[in-house]
C-alpha cells in the first residue's frame, strides 16, 4: 500500500511541475505581447526616448518566470533527487539571484530622485 501511495504522490507532484513550468512559459508569453506593443507605442509617440522602462518591465516577467522555474525545478528535485536535478537546481537559483540582484539594482536608479529648481528633493512622478 504504501509504493501505492508513493507513487500517486510523485504522479500528483510531476503534474503539478509541468503545471509550474507551463505557467512559466505563459508568463514570458505574456511579458513578451506586454514588450511588443510597449515597443509599438514607444516608435509612435516617444521617439528619442529611453526605452529603460520598457526593458524593466521585461525583466520583472522573466525574473517571476525563472522563479516559477526554479519551484517546478524544486518539485521534481524533492521527489526523484539526481545529480543532475540538483545541479540544475542550482544553476536556475544563481541566475535568478543574479538577475534580481542586477534588477533591484536598476530599479533603485531608475527610481532615483531628481533635484528640483529650488533645491529640494522630489520623486520622479513618472515612476512608480
Amino acid at each position: 500500500m504504501f509504493e501505492q501511495v508513493e507513487g500517486q504522490v510523485q504522479a500528483s507532484v510531476e503534474w503539478l511541475r509541468l503545471f509550474v513550468e507551463a505557467l512559466g512559459a505563459l508568463v514570458i508569453a505574456a511579458g513578451v505581447v506586454v514588450v511588443v506593443l510597449a515597443l509599438a507605442r514607444h516608435l509612435l509617440r516617444e521617439r528619442g526616448s529611453s526605452f529603460g522602462p520598457i526593458r524593466l518591465s521585461f525583466a520583472r516577467y522573466l525574473t517571476l518566470a525563472l522563479e516559477l522555474q526554479l519551484a517546478a525545478d524544486i518539485l521534481s528535485t524533492s521527489v526523484a533527487p539526481t545529480w543532475d536535478r540538483i545541479g540544475k537546481l542550482a544553476a536556475i537559483a544563481v541566475i535568478r539571484t543574479a538577475l534580481n540582484y542586477f534588477l533591484s539594482k536598476e530599479l533603485q536608479a531608475e527610481g532615483a530622485t531628481v533635484v528640483a529648481p529650488a533645491g529640494e528633493r522630489l520623486s520622479r512622478p513618472d515612476r512608480p
